[in-house]
Order: structure tokens, then sequence, then C-alpha cells
């Protein structure tokens, strides 16, 4: 039989931590801590597998489970010695969410189940206080007619104000028994009205309504919400918990807190949390009572006159530290729990790893391993990666007020305020008069980099987490809000609509990348810091990681920003985003106007000057390590504007006809761009371009070559190749220039050609290809793209549907697809290898900076990722991990083949 429910209390558990999936994390460390000692009133676990049944069977349980819980509840009965619905000794339980991942707040908790009319008699006779009895009971019925029956609270909170207003008293507390019992009459009342039927009296049917509410509360909206938000998937579902009650409300030798191990904020060890005294526990978490401290130092430090627990119960105070060390001990990470003090005896009601800011985070896994408690392995495991994110950008001020009004993406983090502008040359005029500006486009493109790079923050209502937008914006470090659909632009009139709110060009929005929130107004941020526990976890990161982590960058600034992070060298260089600036795409696109070749290179000769000095300086930064430059990649029609003005501008600079501009433009439009004329086929069809790119890199390298002590390492990366005869074809244009600067220079210098897999025929051809290239970079953002046949432009406006029903768990723009786009890199880098076998080969793609992608690559075997700026000291916490988790793969392996038991042959019987 199907086993689907889970006991745990009296020091003993069916389930343990591990089992954090089908008992919910609420449940598997309620087991946990019962089965360590701690202790906890008895209850029992309904599984996750049950919501996974209800959810699949019309909202029907497993037929077994009524049988498993009344087995379980007479179990909890024997522990507590006192009987569900009894009249004379009745047991009370709580029932409670956990899904296997923290969603505080988002489903719901019944209290005090079991009351009833005659219940309650027996509860009051048994305390002692009649006005405790009916205190619970009100709660009760407050509480379930809510979360159960669905009747709005603000009906049941009208009748107890005007018991307060008549008894002349503002808190819930001074009200009388008398009070509280008229109180639950007017709540049974507003049922009889609502629904037409009477409050439920029976326990059994008060505990089935309330495990369904529960189970139901998995798909209400805001736990929805928040699973979107959080990358939890729906099919998990939730575990209900039924515990037997332990009240901190029976009188002044009662009480309920929660608290954290350490600091939550700022990770300093210290005892850290909040307690009332009569109280039970959403009195703590409501604001209806100021809570105390916990400690004599947390209540000087905050100068509050109420008394700590260590003053007022200091035995109970002494035991709770013994439980905290006890908890840190075996669970080996900063721990959240709740507690009950009843009649002078402690329980506990939860644990769990407590949430943290990611500044507490880095100094709570330095002090652990410093401590003794875990190992610096262990410190790098515990932490996530993307937390490193947070502290290398301004976040919003956590106690400042906001007014959301729009929502998207999350593109690239940090958080941003300014001034409203439509166009990039706007930006660029408000940033010089000292405005911050936020630029909002419903699409950028390549010719908005100016205004990218001159604005706070960018929000765009197209495009996904890969959109030029995203990616640009993250290579910057700044703060984007992509694909956010329900605002509304118009270029024409200057402003932005979401609903009822119009914001105008020259009002103040402020934006969120880490959570893709779009404000009304300037809401304060709080500048990143840096402290000591930062680049310690980089320092141990660095000692166990194998890959080396590189940097997309092509400016001097980018490039800074990278090595001060810790960049290995640069693993792109997209010389296209040099053309952008100023005079440089008025040469650039000269040379796309040329009418012959003559004319193409006398705009690529001043080009040349140009890319060389921006290489020069990338070599010089870099100081010997590898700078990878990828040769023209986009299609030309990119530098070319499309509208009337600004054709007629681009003629007047580049001084041509405006007809030529026209013609010009129409013969670059194309069905597809993405698959059309670009990467290494421009350079096939005008093999001057490709020249030009060479000879930039290479009196690059001879000019550093002879001032630095350190040579440089220049490798030149021909993009998009699909076939041998392409990459054979260019290779060979690349060192002819290469040996034609060495003699007009005088001077050797060291290079490599290699090229960027991307296209799955490359991937197939990677043996052959490996001939000729002597470096792979795997473009994972186009190669995920064709294999796929998606348009990461244009993927946003379906692919969260595919998540929602199951057919991806992410978006493989985010994350690397490893089962397709992962075995096509697996095969290239075999066959590569067979043929070269000390090949070098990395990822460019913006997947470089994500963890999850990062350890698909660690486990694929290439050598380095290389990643936006700003994502490089997550792409060495990440590195380290995956290397952990490697090793400790190999590790278990080898453990199983030394205890597997020999075979011994004995001969033929």
């Amino acid at each position: 039989m199907a086993k689907w429910v889970y006991n745990f209390g009296d020091g003993k558990a069916d389930g343990r931590a591990e089992m954090k999936n089908l008992l919910g994390g609420k449940g598997a460390n309620l087991a946990e801590m019962a089965s360590i000692g701690l202790p906890v009133p008895p209850g029992f676990t309904l599984t996750t597998e049950v919501c996974t049944h209800f959810y699949q069977n019309d909202c029907n349980y497993p037929k077994e489970l009524t049988q498993q819980v009344e087995e379980a509840l007479t179990l909890v009965q024997q522990r507590t010695g006192r009987v569900f619905g009894d009249s004379s000794n009745p047991l009370l339980v709580s029932v409670r969410s956990g899904a296997r991942a923290s969603m505080p707040g988002m489903m719901d908790t019944v209290l005090n189940l079991g009351l009833n009319d005659q219940t309650v008699e027996a509860l009051a006779k048994k305390s002692g206080d009649r006005r405790f009895a009916f205190d619970s009971y009100r709660r009760f019925v407050q509480m379930y007619s809510d979360v159960v029956l669905g009747i709005e609270i603000n009906h049941f909170e009208k009748h107890l104000d005007r018991a307060k207003e008549k008894r002349g008293v503002k808190q819930d507390c001074e009200l009388l028994a008398e009070d509280l019992e008229k109180l639950v009459k007017s709540y049974k009342a507003v049922v009889q009205l609502e629904l037409g039927e009477e409050f439920p009296e029976d326990p059994k049917a008060q505990l089935w309504g309330a495990i369904g509410a529960v189970f139901n509360s998995w798909m209400n909206q805001r736990a929805k919400t928040y699973r979107q938000l959080h990358d939890i998937p729906e099919w998990w579902g939730t575990a209900v918990n039924v515990q037997a009650m332990v009240f901190g409300n029976m009188g002044n030798d009662c009480a309920t807190g929660v608290a954290f191990t350490r600091d939550p904020s700022t990770g300093t060890n210290e005892f850290y949390g909040e307690f009332l005294v009569n109280a039970q526990g959403e009195d703590v978490v409501a604001g209806i009572r100021t809570p105390q401290e916990l400690t004599i130092k947390a209540r000087k430090s905050h100068g509050s006159d109420l008394p700590s627990l260590e003053e007022v119960m200091p035995n109970i105070f002494k035991e709770l530290l013994s439980v905290r060390s006890q908890l840190e001990n075996h669970y080996k990470d900063m721990q959240d729990i709740e507690f009950t003090i009843q009649q002078g005896k402690l329980y506990m009601l939860q644990t769990r790893n407590g949430k943290r800011t990611a500044p507490a985070a880095l100094q709570i896994a330095v002090d652990m391993a410093k401590e003794g408690l875990i190992s610096k392995s262990q410190a790098l495991m515990s932490l996530k990666p993307d937390l490193i994110d947070q502290l290398l950008h301004p976040t919003l001020d956590p106690k400042a007020k906001k007014e959301v009004i729009a929502k998207g993406l999350p593109a690239s983090p940090g958080a941003a305020g300014g001034k409203v502008v439509f166009s990039a040359d706007e930006a660029v005029r408000r940033s010089k008069d000292g405005d911050k500006v936020i630029l909002v486009r419903i699409e950028t493109s390549p010719d908005d980099i100016h205004g990218l790079h001159a604005a706070e923050g960018v929000l765009t209502t197209r495009g996904g987490m890969t959109s030029h937008a995203a990616v640009v914006a993250r290579g910057m470090g700044r703060p984007c809000v992509a694909g956010a659909g329900g605002i509304t632009v118009d270029y024409a009139a200057a402003k932005l609509t979401v609903g009822s709110v119009t914001v105008t060009e020259g009002q103040i929005l402020t934006i969120d990348g880490s959570t893709g929130e779009v404000m009304v107004g300037e809401v304060p941020t709080v500048p990143p810091q840096l402290s000591g526990s930062f680049g310690i976890i980089m320092e141990w990161a660095d000692e166990v990681r194998d890959m080396k982590v590189r940097a997309n960058a092509e400016t001097p600034a980018d490039a800074r920003q990278a090595k001060e992070f810790g960049a290995e060298g640069i693993g792109l260089v997209r010389t296209e985003h040099m053309f952008f600036d100023g005079q440089r795409i008025v040469a650039m696109r000269q040379m796309i106007l040329a009418t012959d070749e003559n004319d193409r290179r006398q705009a690529l000769e001043k080009l040349l000057v140009m890319q060389r000095e921006d290489i020069i300086e990338l070599f010089k930064i870099m100081d010997g390590m590898p700078v990878t430059v990828r040769l023209l990649d986009p299609p030309l029609h990119e530098f070319i504007p499309h509208t009337e003005a600004e054709m007629a501008s681009v003629a007047k600079a580049a001084g041509v006809p405006l007809d030529r501009v026209r013609r010009r433009a129409a013969e670059l439009q194309e069905a597809n761009p993405m698959l059309g004329h670009r990467g290494c086929r421009l350079a096939i069809t005008y093999p001057e371009i490709c020249e030009m790119q060479a000879r930039a890199i290479f009196e690059a390298a001879a000019e550093v070559g002879r001032s630095s002590k350190k040579q440089p390492v220049a490798e030149v990366m021909v993009p998009l190749v699909a076939t041998t005869e392409e990459l054979k074809l260019l290779k060979g244009v690349i060192e002819k220039t290469a040996d034609a600067v060495k003699k007009e220079q005088g001077i050797t210098f060291t290079y490599k050609v290699g090229t960027m897999i991307e296209l799955p025929r490359a991937a197939l051809q990677a043996g052959k290809l490996a001939e000729m290239a002597e470096f792979f970079s795997f473009g994972t953002n186009d190669l995920t793209q064709t294999t796929y046949g998606l348009s990461r432009d244009d993927a946003g406006s379906f692919l969260p549907e595919y998540k929602a029903k199951g057919i991806v768990e992410q978006d493989p723009f985010v994350s690397l697809d490893p089962d397709g786009v992962g075995e096509l890199i697996t095969m290239a880098v075999q066959r590569g290898r067979s043929t070269r076998p000390d090949m070098k080969m990395g990822i460019c793609g913006e997947h470089g900076g994500d963890p999850a992608s990062i350890e698909v690559c660690e486990r694929i075997g290439l050598d380095y990722v290389s990643c936006s700026p700003f994502r490089v000291p997550v792409a060495r916490l990440a590195a380290a991990q995956s290397a952990l988790k490697t090793q400790g793969e190999k590790a278990k392996q080898s453990s199983t083949k030394a205890t597997k038991p020999r075979v011994q042959n004995f001969g033929p019987w």
C-alpha cells in the first residue's frame, strides 16, 4: 500500500531532512528536529504526492488516505495524552502548508483547529483561563472562515473593532472573556449570513476542510505568481502538516517568537529575533503589538524599554541558545526558527535555512568555515552564485515605498531611476546636461548603443532575456527590464502608458533589473558594497575550479572592469560594437555605401586606424592574457538607418546622394537576416573587410609586443562557419596579412586562428574544421537558435507558456539546453579533440555567465567560459561549484567500485 502520511514526534520520525521533495521543507525539518531530540509537538505530514494526486484526479484524494490520517491522528493522541474532539480533554491541531522550496505567506494556514462549542469549554476548564480559550476560539473561527470557507476577513474585523470600541480599549488583548464569547457568536452569525449554513462544529469535518484548503492554496494567484518569479515548478506540489497545538497565549509564562541563528542582514554571529509574551505566532508578524528582543545586547542597541527574553525567561533563553547551537551544528547553515513557550516549556515549531542578504550570505559562509563548522568546499557550495551578482549593482532600498506599475523580465540586475527618454540621442543629450535617464524603447538595435551607454538603465516592451538590450546592458553593467508587454510606447507623443497611468518624457521612472519591476517616481537605491568576505570567497573559488573565466568586452572600460573582477582574458571582442560611435559609424557607412572595392578600401583605411587603437588598448589591459577578437558578424543593414530623415542624414555625412543610400538600404534588406549575409559570409564576399580587421589585430600585437614585457596573445575568431572551405579561404587571408605585417614591422608575434561553432553543421564537421582551426568557441546564442529553430528575440512571447506546461524547464536562451544543444557541443568537442588533442575550447554566448550552463560546460570538458564583465565573479563561483560537484561524483563512483563485491571463481561444481 502506498504511504501517503509520515509521522513525527516523541523523539521519533518516519521522515528525515533529505526527504524534502516528498515531505516539503517544513515537514522534512519537523521530522529531522524530532529525530535529533528537540522538543517538537507531535504531528504528521501528508506528502506532496497527495497534492499531485489531488490535482490529477479532479480534487479527489487517494482512497487509502482517510485511513492513514485516522491512524496518524490516533498516534498524535497517544503522544499528547489528549483526544481530538473530546469534550473533556481536547486535542487541538494546526494545519499548515509546506512546499519543498520556502514560499513564505503564499499558501494557507489554520490554527486552533478542533475547537467547537463543547471543546472550548473543556479548554477553558483545563487551562483555568476562560479568556484564553475564547480568544483561541474566535481566532479559529475567523481564520477558518477566511481560509476554508472563503469569507472576506473584513466582515470579522468590523465586529472586532466594535467590540473594542464598546469596551473602550485599543488592543485585542485588552478584551475580556465575555467580550470574546460574544465575538464568537457574532463571527458565526457572519458565516450563517454569508453562506446560508452554520459554521462546522465537527472537528473531523474541520480537519478535512483545512487540508483541502491548503492543497487548493497551491494554485491560488499569489502562490502561482511567486512560483513564476522564483522558477518553482507547478508539478512540485505542497505537503500539508498537521501538528498538535501548543499555546503561547495561556498567560505570562507563555510566549511565541521567531529567530535567526545569525543576523540575516549582516551575517554577524549574533542571535537575532523577536518574541511576544502571552501571544500566538501571527501576533509577532502582524504588528498588533511591539515585539521584544531576544537578547539584552539587542534590546540596548535598539533602545527598547521592553525586557528581552534573556531577562524575562532566563532559563528558557539558555535552552533556546542550546537549540540554536544544536541546529547550526546539525544543518551546517544559518537557521530561521519558530518557537512557542507554553507554561514554561519550550517547543520548536519550525526550522529552515534562513533567507539572508547577499553580504550576509558571504559573511556566514566565510565565518562558518573559519569556525570549523564547515569546510571551504562546503562554504562555496552553500552560496547561490547569483547572490554575488547582487553585490555588484545598486539595489532598491528595502525600506523605501514603491509604486509598481508594470513588470517585465529581470534582464540585467541592479536598480536605477531617472528621467524617461525615448531615443538614444535624447539619452545622450540629457546625460551631457547632467540628467540621469532611463532609456525606454519598444526594442533596441545596435544603433542605440550610445544611448544605452549614456542611460542609467534601459526598459523595453519587447524582447527576452537574451535580446539586444539585455545582452548589451549586462555587458555594460546597466540595469535592464525587457519584454514589459503591459506597457505601450508612443514615440510620436513621447509617452508610455500602462492601464490608466501615463508617463511622459522627462518624468521619473525607477526600474529594478533584478525583479523586472517598473515603478513611478524615484525609489531610493543602496550602493553596492564589497566586503572582505567577497575576496576570500573568490580566492577559495579560484583554488578549486578547473575552467578559466574570460570576459566578453570590447571597450577599455569593460576590459578593465572584467580584469578587476578576475577575468583571465577576453573570450569575445565583438568588433562591430566598435563601429557605432561618432566618426566610426560614418566611416562604416561609407564602406557599406561604396560602389566598388577601391572605395571600400578607402573607407576601411579609416576604420583600420580606429580598430587598431582599440585593440592596442585591450592588449595592454589584458597584459599577456588571451584576447579573442571576432571578425565582423552582423549583417550590414544593421549599420544603415531606415527612416527617410535618418537616411538623408547618412547621405550628407557620407557625402553621397540620398538615392544611393535608399538603394543600398533596399539591397541589404533580407527576409531572415539572422540566417542571411552575415558572419564569415561577409568576409567571403568582401575579403578586404577580413584583411582590414586582421591587419588591425596584428599591427596592434606588433606595437604592444615591442613595449610590453608580456607578449600579447591574439586569437582571431571567424564567425558563423558552416563549411571547411569557408574557414580555409579566410584563414588564408588572415595568415597572408599576418606575414605581411611581420615583414613590414620587422617583428614576430604569435597568434591563433579559430572559429565559432554556432551552427549544427559546424558541430557535426568539427573534426574536419579542427584540421585548420586552432581553437573553438561555442556561440551558444546562435547555436541555440539554429538547433531549436527559435528566434531569441521572438521566443519570449510563447516560452513562458512552454514553461508553465512543463514542455521546457528553462528558457534555453537563459540556461543551456544540456540534451540537444549540449549534445551538439559534446560531439564537437570529441570530434575536434580527436583531430587536435590539445585544442582549447570554450563558450562565449550569454550562457557563459549562467551557473546552470557553466555546470554543463564543466561536464562536457570545456577549458573556459566567457561572459559579461559583471558576471565574471558569478562565473568564478559557479565554475568552482561545478568542479566540486564533478569531483564528488568521481569520488562516489570510485567508492562504489572499491566496495563492489569481488566475484570469486571456484571452478566447476
